[in-house]
């Protein structure tokens, strides 16, 4: 994917973002061939923007990784111990403080959901004990929640979970 088409990507799955003070502003970052901003020469893609922070998956180490963007700051943000030579991620997912990600991944073949804790720099895997396919994560503002897709019998259902790994129910009938 072009830098062109990721910043057209960026605008258009996010709209304008919403400054401190409500006023809109659009993204626009230059390119680095470098790597060390926002547009490089590698292929990103799925970016998801929360607040400040903008992740996304990116092949940039020769590995489908996560990567973070602080768009005040203007820069990566390090993310210790969350990527890793074994595992293809994908979908990412950011709370609005930066803390939390949310991201779909698979490990020797095996699809799961694991969120990252940039605080504890651990990832813990959310659905060990699930068995069937899943896909689309997305994590709540304060990252206390976790919806995603799983495949049940060939019927793709939502399922929320807490940040815990614990499934919460969600009534069926509205109130």
């Amino acid at each position: 994917m072009t830098n062109y088409k990721l910043s057209i990507l960026l605008f258009l799955s996010s709209g304008l973002l919403s400054g401190c003070f409500g006023y809109p502003r659009i993204l626009s970052y230059p390119f680095d061939a470098s790597g060390r901003s926002l547009n490089s020469l590698a292929s990103e893609l799925n970016p998801q923007i929360s607040g400040r922070y903008i992740v996304f998956t990116t092949n940039r180490r020769g590995t489908q990784d996560i990567y973070m963007f602080d768009s005040v700051a203007r820069n990566l943000i390090d993310l210790p111990g969350l990527n890793s030579f074994d595992t293809i991620a994908d979908h990412p997912s950011v709370s609005e403080d930066g803390r939390f990600v949310v991201f779909a991944a698979s490990r020797q073949g095996r699809p799961a959901i694991f969120l990252y804790d940039r605080e504890t720099r651990q990832s813990r895997n959310l659905t060990a004990n699930l068995q069937s396919e899943i896909r689309n994560p997305t994590i709540s503002a304060d990252g206390s929640r976790i919806a995603f897709e799983f495949n049940n019998n060939g019927q793709w259902d939502i399922l929320l979970y807490d940040r815990f790994g614990q499934k919460l129910n969600i009534p069926q009938e509205p109130k």
